[in-house]
């Protein structure tokens, strides 16, 4: 079908506020004014607030225009659009958005340009690249390019993810398995789901890759349930990959297997955990296992397993197709490489932003998302999750890499900001953290199942004005306690952001007269 080509987002974020029906519009005023036009469903560019995001190609390059409903699709066609006309909705070339120019676009280098589910077009916007550069590399070589580009583990704890290659490649067993944690849990974070539906291929071929690696044959992608236009992308384009020879038997013609299966978890928030993953895609209920032995050496159905999560198996094939002195040059310290930062909660400009480690979280929440969206002063930003700490407004000169976080007491986690103004009740939201735990714990330590109880009481007990101080005392007690001795990161990072309230914000749980006594 010729025509004008116009892009219009597939994203679950563009679809829920009604892409769908800006799709159906501009073909039907198309059709009525006996113009030609090609539709193209495109994953999201990430400038979420201007979600859907319509662009149109033009002699020129890409033309934006957004957010656009069906309502305005008349006016659109009216202003020329189909040529890049002017109109209130118009953003300009849509590479020249600062929100876009100022990033620098690795992983998500295709997100929201091409058609997610296309081969041709993946090809010809370089992916593919590192699975042909692969296959002609022996695992030993793959591992040691990863372990040189100093890529590591975009899920939380940023473990070098070389290392734990070379700890499976090293096994003698015969079997071993790669494990993609896509069970993306985490308040703010919408980077997996992105790339999943907005380029697909590209987590199949740094799975792919994984598996040359440490000599698995067999994988899977576990995805949460509540990302049904995710699971639904994925496995399509599993399905043609096995068509074109990129899975199955014999991947382009190296003799060398490799198998993908999508599986969908159950909606438990601890099945992030990659124990509690693997218990899940053995069938049983989600629970996480005592460490050690480790998954890399008794994983899923006690073979070696590697399990990394989206953003890091698709930060693969950039290593392998650029090289890794391409990868390491980007970033800050031990931190190399890029990262898709994800703006969210009260924020002017929430969406997408991947730069490089080290930006500043002020560069991130204020240049970029624009500050506040209420316009309201900026009180805090809680960084990594709902086990993320939050930093005050006072530190967002903080440096945004595993380090830098690490040494203010904080941790990066999966790249999610979340933006809180100055109406914000600090002891509401740590009281939030405990509550949180208490209802997602798997059960099986007695700190996080018990402790988490008795965190969300002490705080219940401070809000009322009941001993403050000495609630407050058990309260940081409780804290040590879970931190030492939880099972996982869910009962063990849960005194972050609790602590990081009490210090940063104790006039929220100390009454006025006794917090003006204390200072």
């Amino acid at each position: 079908m010729s025509g004008v080509r116009v892009y219009v987002p597939c994203d679950a974020a563009a679809l829920s506020v009604g892409a769908d029906a800006v799709a159906a519009a501009i073909v039907e005023e198309a059709k009525r004014r006996d113009v030609a036009v090609k539709i193209i469903r495109n994953g999201s560019r990430g400038l979420l607030w201007l979600e859907p995001l319509v662009e149109v190609e033009t002699p020129k390059g890409r033309v934006a225009y957004g957010p656009a409903s069906a309502r305005d699709v008349p006016g659109l066609f009216e202003a020329d659009f189909l040529q890049g006309g002017a109109h209130r909705l118009g953003h300009g070339p849509t590479e020249e958005i600062p929100y876009l120019a100022g990033q620098k676009r690795l992983t998500f280098a295709r997100v929201g340009v091409i058609d997610p589910l296309s081969p041709e077009e993946y090809c010809a916007y370089g992916g593919h690249d590192g699975l042909v550069r692969a296959v002609k590399l022996s695992p030993e070589e793959i591992v040691a390019e990863v372990t040189q580009s100093g890529l590591r583990g975009r899920g939380g704890a940023g473990f070098p993810t070389g290392i734990k290659w070379k700890t499976v490649l090293e096994s003698p067993e015969q079997e071993k398995f790669i494990c993609c944690n896509a069970d993306e849990g985490d308040s703010g974070t919408f980077a997996d789901r992105m790339v999943m539906e907005g380029d697909p291929f590209l987590l199949i071929e740094g799975m792919t890759i994984a598996g040359m690696a440490v000599g698995a044959r067999h994988g899977f992608i576990y995805i949460r349930s509540e990302y049904p236009h995710a699971i639904a992308t994925m496995r399509d384009a599993v399905s043609r990959a096995y068509a074109l020879g990129w899975l199955g038997g014999d991947i382009l013609g190296s003799a060398r297997a490799f198998d993908l299966e999508v599986r969908v978890g159950a909606g438990a928030y601890v099945c992030g955990e990659e124990t509690a993953m693997l218990e899940s895609l053995e069938g049983k209920r989600g629970v996480v296992r005592a460490k050690p032995p480790l998954p890399a050496l008794e994983g899923l159905f006690g073979r070696p397993t590697v399990i990394n999560n989206v953003l890091t198996l698709t930060s693969v094939p950039i290593v392998l197709a650029k090289g890794a002195s391409f990868y390491r040059d980007f970033g800050a310290g031990k931190s190399h490489g890029t990262q898709p930062f994800q703006l969210a909660g009260n924020i002017a400009r929430g969406g997408l932003v991947e730069l490089a480690f080290g930006v500043s979280l002020d560069t991130l929440v204020n240049e970029f998302g624009g500050g506040t969206a209420s316009g309201r002063p900026l009180r805090a930003v809680q960084v990594g999750g709902p086990l993320g700490a939050y930093v005050p407004a006072e530190q967002l000169s903080l440096a945004a890499d595993y380090e830098s976080m690490a040494e203010a007491g904080a941790m990066l986690g999966h790249g999610g900001l979340v933006v809180f103004d100055d109406r914000v009740d600090m002891a509401k939201m740590a009281r939030f953290a405990m509550d949180f735990c208490a209802v997602e714990s798997c059960g099986k330590c007695t700190p996080c199942r018990i402790g988490s109880v008795r965190g969300r009481e002490a705080l219940d007990r401070i809000v009322a004005g009941e001993r403050v101080e000495a609630n407050l005392a058990l309260l940081d007690d409780l804290c040590t306690l879970m931190t030492d001795g939880s099972l996982c990161a869910l009962g063990g990072l849960t005194p972050l952001p609790v602590r990081s309230a009490t210090k940063y914000f104790r006039e929220d749980f100390v009454p006025a007269p006794a917090f003006e006594r204390a200072s």
